[in-house]
């Protein structure tokens, strides 16, 4: 089932604790709207905090990756300010 909770497509889950980080993008205007992808797992690795990445443009935004532990999740974002979402997450998300 598709639906839309203030700004965030639901037809995928979210990583646990991830959707208020993508919270935060929707409430900075940073993005639009936002298209969670499938979460896929893998056996070995830590839990920590989620945290998200920049990958690359598209034609409409951006793709992200939000990651907690061993847990990754594609999301796609839809932006008319590429630069600035990319600014935010890197100096938020430093190594």
């Amino acid at each position: 089932m598709k639906y839309r909770k203030k700004g965030i497509k639901k037809e995928h889950h979210i990583i646990e604790d991830g959707e208020e980080l993508l919270q935060e993008l929707v409430k900075k205007e940073l993005v639009k709207s936002i298209i969670p992808g499938r979460i896929k797992t893998t056996p070995k690795g830590k839990p920590g905090n989620p945290r998200l990445t920049y990958q690359y443009d598209t034609s409409s935004g951006a793709k992200l990756l939000l990651k907690k532990g061993s847990t990754v999740q594609e999301v796609f974002v839809i932006t008319e300010d590429r630069e600035s979402l990319k600014k935010f997450i890197e100096s938020k998300y430093k190594n």
